[in-house]
């Protein structure tokens, strides 16, 4: 059996502290020093697992879909009669943007005008777009695929107001909450049995 690599153990140790340090100082201020002292060791020992700061922020970007996509796999494996559409959007009116790595998807947006970044947001969206549609063709039933694309848009579209309402108190949980529960759940429409 081979043995694990360990810079890949490494960097997956690291990557939750670089990304909650990219979500709290944003791209631009957040330093190597920062993200060493954030993960109590020295920047020599980052620049040994990425070459740069922005690969350090494109792992990050990668390991907020991991996070998310982690959680719910696992609120997905366990079966409760309701279907995977309708489990994870009451999970969402709960617990969206709880651990704030939203903020590093912002600091992102902000950007877009280096190539790399744009293409890892990009890839992201993409892949949270791919999985909801699987719960939504799931949920709806596949002849109504193509809604079922624009659905998920507006859901991910959603976790950015709901995000916004957040970071700027716009919304505050309970609101938050039936945003989720009252216009997600019309965006998901009827199961189909």
């Amino acid at each position: 059996m081979p043995r694990a690599n360990r810079s890949q153990n490494r960097r997956a140790e690291l990557l939750p502290d670089i990304a909650r340090a990219f979500a709290e100082l944003g791209y631009r201020r957040t330093t190597t020093a920062a993200l060493a002292a954030r993960c109590a060791t020295k920047e020599m020992v980052l620049y040994r697992l990425w070459p740069d700061k922005k690969s350090m922020f494109l792992a990050a970007i990668e390991h907020v879909y991991d996070v998310s996509v982690a959680a719910w796999e696992r609120l997905l494996a366990a079966a409760d009669g309701r279907s995977a559409a309708e489990r994870l959007l009451a999970y969402e009116a709960t617990h969206h943007g709880e651990f704030g790595l939203y903020r590093l998807v912002f600091a992102g947006l902000s950007e877009t005008d280096d190539v790399e970044i744009r293409a890892a947001l990009a890839r992201m969206y993409q892949r949270y777009h791919e999985f909801i549609v699987r719960r939504l063709v799931e949920h709806r039933g596949p002849r109504q695929r193509s809604t079922t694309d624009l659905v998920a848009w507006a859901l991910i579209g959603m976790g950015t107001v709901s995000s916004i309402g957040r970071e700027l108190d716009l919304l505050p949980p309970r609101q938050r909450q039936r945003l989720w529960a009252t216009v997600g759940r019309r965006l998901l429409g009827p199961r189909r049995r």
